[in-house]
Parts: C-alpha cells; sequence; structure tokens
C-alpha cells in the first residue's frame, strides 16, 4: 500500500506558501506537527481542521490562548487520542516559544537565519518538531522562503 501524501494545497494553502503567507506559513507548520507523528493521516488531517477550521487555532497566539486541556478535547473529537496529551502540550510549547522568540512569525525565523541549513536547526529547537515534521514542512515551505529548491 502507498502512503499518500497529505499536501499545503490540499488543505488550502497552496497560494499562501508561494508567497510565504505569515498566516499560511503557520497552519502548514501546524499542519506539518500534526502529520509528522506516527498516526493515520486521516486522523492528523481530521485534527487540522477541527483546530484551524472549526476553532480558528490559525496563529500562535490564538493556540496559545488554548488550555492543555481544551486542546486534549479538540484532538480526542479527531480521534488524535494515541498521543492527545503530549502533542497538546507540545503545540502550546511551540506557539509560545514562537511568540516569545520570534514575534509569533515563521518569517522572524527565516530572517534571523543565515540559510536553510540554519532555519532547519532553528526549527528542530522545537520541542515536538523532529526530522519527519521538518521534512513535511520544508517540502512545500522552503519554495515560498527561498524561491525553491
Amino acid at each position: 500500500m502507498t502512503e499518500k501524501r497529505i499536501t499545503a494545497k490540499q488543505l488550502g494553502l497552496a497560494t499562501g506558501l508561494a508567497g510565504a503567507d505569515e498566516k499560511a506559513l503557520f497552519k502548514w507548520l501546524l499542519a506539518s506537527f500534526l502529520f509528522g507523528k506516527p498516526i493515520q493521516q486521516a486522523v492528523a488531517e481530521r485534527a487540522y481542521r477541527i483546530l484551524v477550521e472549526q476553532h480558528g487555532m490559525d496563529t500562535p497566539a490564538r493556540l496559545a490562548r488554548c488550555s492543555q486541556l481544551e486542546l486534549v478535547r479538540l484532538l480526542g473529537q479527531a480521534r488524535y487520542v494515541r498521543y492527545d496529551i503530549s502533542t497538546a502540550d507540545r503545540l502550546l510549547k511551540l506557539s509560545r516559544k514562537l511568540l516569545a522568540e520570534y514575534d509569533g512569525r515563521i518569517t522572524t525565523i527565516h530572517r534571523q537565519s543565515t540559510d536553510l541549513h540554519d532555519f532547519a536547526q532553528r526549527l528542530l529547537a522545537f520541542e515536538g518538531i523532529g526530522p519527519k515534521t521538518l521534512e513535511i514542512f520544508m517540502r512545500e515551505a522552503e519554495a515560498g522562503l527561498y524561491g525553491g529548491a
């Protein structure tokens, strides 16, 4: 069985990523975070849609205002239950670190990075972002940030 790969376009983000739109980049990072975990793709997509489309958690500030309990509940609605508590905790840490260190902007991470490798290392410094999440995110975000690669 071949693994279907989710794309930013499937989540309605293709245009934003091409222009390195901040809100689209954050939503793609959030999606990449969810898809980067060993969980069924349909469950990860449902979790993304519940968080972003149904509950408007489309910026780091909005996500950071959510409690861990509320995030666990929303992930549970999506049946994202295997890693619900750790995922909720790491999503909150991701949004808070992004706000505290980069003014809530992925483009600030990009501007402060010396090159693509430095950018990748800064992303990997976020708890819960590992090689798989980075791979998924960069697969589409790199073109918007670095003009293709």
